[in-house]
């Protein structure tokens, strides 16, 4: 079987775990504050605050910016349910606009609609899907003029860049994960990216207990502390994430170049000026029961990612915050992801593209 994701742990990260274990502190220390400041250099941002997953970083992040009951958050449809729930986690009201069809990224006019109907709105949070950023310029237009918050969701976009700068530099805040299928990975693990001094503090206060100093707590905190043994791996995949991204877009070339002349498939678009870094390379295809069988068939990974949208979702309808979204449903039953990570070989990435040619519909 060909996977949908492997991650690539090499000799170095295995050594430095043990350099961890022999020292005999393991949780949050001096190897934590590393990664924050490296990761945070590569954004070009001033201050990282490391999480226990993205999850909790999109958590804390909404907390630090104040986000509380009565607010309304404008978000995307079309994600993991981690983005959603983050908004209600801050007893907030998730508030959602379709997506474009081409990307699969919130779509900026439909942002506009919502911000016109609902003055509740005062932040907008946007997902890197897939690794691909979102319009920025548009998106950084109607931040301004609409004066609300900007949260980027990116933890599937490490390294992706818009017009030469990369995600995560844009908002007041953003957030990234490092869960095992993301482009750079520490197991479980977040980050959270600002400038701004103050949203930094807070977020270090809800990390860790709601404390500014040992036993004395300003806030209800949580425990979100990422650990010494993360942040070493973290530091040594970040040392090369940028010959994995390579490797990655490298693929999804491949991939592309071999499958666009097929009719009943679209490969992903890349606009200009876009730097995508294919945490999943997706495509859509309209009989997607019968090719998912036919790729498990024939021992080929594969991922739904997502088959809902997250307003569709069970809980979302419990909470009656269900709505209709032309494009997102309908763009939830056609995606399919393909591998396209860094450890694929040359023969594994003919066969994929040999076997799909074969497929008949």
């Amino acid at each position: 079987m060909i996977p949908i994701a492997k991650p690539i742990i090499g000799e170095k990260e295995k050594s430095m775990v043990i350099e961890v274990l022999d020292s005999g502190i393991i949780a949050s220390g001096s190897y934590v504050r590393k990664f924050e400041e490296k990761f945070s250099r590569y954004c070009n941002i001033r201050e990282g605050i490391a999480t226990t997953s993205g999850t909790s970083a999109l958590c804390v992040a909404l907390k630090s910016l104040g986000i509380n009951s009565g607010d309304h958050v404008l978000t995307t449809p079309f994600s993991f349910i981690a983005t959603g729930n983050s908004i209600l986690y801050c007893n907030a009201k998730p508030v959602f606009a379709d997506i474009d069809e081409n990307t699969f990224n919130i779509d900026p006019d439909k942002i506009e609609e919502k911000l016109r109907e609902d003055d509740k709105i005062n932040t907008l949070l946007i997902v890197h899907l897939y690794g691909l950023p979102c319009n920025m310029s548009k998106i950084m237009k109607i931040v301004k003029e609409y004066q609300i918050y900007l949260v980027e969701d990116c933890a599937q976009a490490h390294g992706a860049e818009f017009r030469g700068k990369r995600v995560g530099s844009f908002g007041n805040i953003s957030c990234f994960s490092f869960y095992p299928t993301k482009n750079m990975t520490t197991g479980e693990g977040g980050m959270i990216l600002t400038n701004d001094k103050e949203i930094a503090e807070n977020c270090r206060l809800y990390i860790n207990h709601g404390m500014s100093e040992r036993y004395k707590h300003e806030t209800v905190g949580f425990n979100y502390r990422m650990t010494n043994i993360q942040a070493v791996i973290g530091l040594c995949q970040l040392e090369k994430l940028d010959k994995l991204n390579s490797k990655r877009i490298e693929n999804a070339s491949f991939l592309s170049e071999n499958l666009s002349e097929l009719e009943w498939l679209l490969t992903p678009i890349v606009p200009r000026g876009y730097k995508h870094v294919f945490n999943q390379y997706t495509i859509k295809v309209s009989d997607r029961n019968s090719f998912v069988r036919y790729l498990s068939k024939n021992e080929i990974g594969y991922g739904i990612y997502y088959p809902k949208t997250i307003c569709n979702q069970p809980l979302y309808r419990k909470l009656n915050l269900y709505e209709r979204f032309s494009v997102a449903e309908r763009i939830a039953k056609m995606v399919v992801s393909l591998p396209v990570h860094p450890s694929l070989s040359t023969n594994d990435l003919d066969y994929i593209c040999g076997k799909i040619k074969e497929f008949e519909r």
